[in-house]
């Protein structure tokens, strides 16, 4: 048994499943175990309400529907067993599903949780749904999201950090981050970036006829030197640091495309009661619009809400 596993999140009601291909590259390379895992619920089934859905008479239907899901697992298990990976599956009957999913996160204790996100096909963006973000605001193990794209066998991976920490994050999170995109990098046999992205000041209304005083050189320069601090750390070619001027979810896109990248990691800070205002200030405005995967890392500090 690998000491590390990954839970992947499979959607019963998708066709393709990229998440699962992604995992199974991941487990290969990260020398871990992969639990395939459905949860699904149906209020009328509970209800007693099973006229659409065709079963034995001497049969339960939640049992009918669980095996029809753990089957759909196992078809899809064959054939990363057959390529060597240690694989399993397990389905639930619980509700709703992002506190049933963190339930199942704490219980398993998985290395890595996995799932899908999809594009809209009209905006060609990521609309990350309900559940993807009940996760990133409360999965206490690293969140992988896979989007449809593939994603190189040996991919260009990129750390967002903030060495100021205008956003409030633990000082230690971006080292942390930092460490997680040195381990995926080793075990992909891929190529290492950071980033960092900073705002300009706003423009303020000043009298007329006072002088306006341009800050951006300034704070330029104080983002600058605090990058190149945090940097000193690691032994990153210039070529992969990137310190770029303007909101993260206006650079970081063109950053995703320019360089080919496969992955980015990214912190997440939930706090109780402004989490929604953080969060969707910030991180939805960027995921949403990343073609890249995503990789999702909490604080050491972080606990899940109960649930």
């Amino acid at each position: 048994m690998a000491d590390k596993s990954i839970l992947v999140i499979v959607d019963p009601t998708a066709d393709t499943h990229p998440v699962v291909d992604r995992a199974a590259w991941l487990a290969k390379d990260c020398s871990a175990s992969v639990e395939l895992f459905i949860c699904d619920y149906d209020a009328d089934i509970d209800a007693g309400q099973t006229s659409a859905v065709w079963v034995k008479q001497t049969e339960n239907a939640r049992d009918h529907l669980l095996g029809i899901l753990k089957q759909k697992l196992e078809d899809l298990a064959a054939p990363l067993r057959s390529a060597g990976l240690d694989v399993s599956v397990d389905v639930a009957w619980d509700h709703p599903l992002g506190e049933a999913l963190v339930r199942k996160i704490a219980k398993s204790k998985p290395w890595l949780v996995a799932k899908d996100t999809h594009h809209h096909n009209v905006l060609k963006r990521t609309i990350l749904s309900n559940t993807d973000w009940h996760l990133i605001r409360e999965c206490p193990a690293p969140l992988y999201l896979a989007k449809p794209d593939a994603v190189d066998e040996h991919p260009k991976i990129v750390v967002a950090v903030d060495p100021l920490h205008e956003h409030d994050k633990p000082a230690t999170l971006d080292h942390k981050l930092v460490a997680v995109g040195q381990e995926l990098t080793v075990a992909t046999s891929g190529e290492l970036h950071i980033v960092h992205t900073y705002p300009l000041p706003q423009p303020m209304s000043v009298p007329e006829g006072a002088p306006i005083v341009d800050l951006s050189e300034e704070v330029e320069a104080e983002h600058r030197r605090a990058f190149e601090a945090f940097l000193e750390k690691y032994s990153i070619p210039a070529g992969q640091t990137h310190l770029l001027e303007g909101l993260p979810h206006q650079r970081l896109p063109g950053l995703v495309e320019k360089e080919g990248i496969g992955i980015m990691v990214m912190g997440a800070v939930s706090r109780r009661g402004l989490d929604r205002v953080f969060l969707g200030s910030t991180a939805e405005r960027v995921l949403d619009r990343l073609p890249c995967d995503l990789m999702i890392i909490k604080p050491e500090s972080f606990t899940s809400s109960p649930g």
